[in-house]
């Protein structure tokens, strides 16, 4: 489903692949991150994602009244409270996709695929 918001002078759509790809660089830049994983269904292996490649392990999906869900599967640095991290990157993304997009964020779920020692 592609986000639809009438104007006075239109109708402006924007596609799933686009929240992706912002969601996925502002993710990217949050402490803790180390990137997005994508996960092999066929023999359970977890890839780090290229940077080209960041909305294979981001999942958007927009209501009909225009809210998003998204989900990352990404891979933390050793270390570091998953928690903050996950906080971190709830409270940046949220703000940063709502401002860009004019549409609500309803909720952002995070799954932990993997842990990388960061040199």
């Amino acid at each position: 489903m592609k986000g639809c918001m009438s104007t006075d002078l239109g109708i402006i759509t924007v596609d799933q692949e686009v929240i992706a790809k912002y969601a996925g660089t502002v993710a990217v830049e949050c402490f803790g991150i180390v990137g997005m994983a994508a996960v092999n269904m066929k023999d359970g292996l977890v890839h780090l994602l290229k940077k080209e490649s960041l909305t294979k392990g981001i999942q958007v999906g927009i209501s009909d009244e225009n809210h998003i869900t998204i989900d990352f599967h990404i891979i933390v640095a050793y270390g570091v409270s998953i928690s903050a991290v996950t906080e971190n990157l709830i409270s940046n993304v949220k703000y940063r996709v709502e401002e860009f997009s004019g549409m609500p964020v309803d909720k952002i779920n995070i799954y932990i695929e993997g842990v990388r020692v960061i040199d």
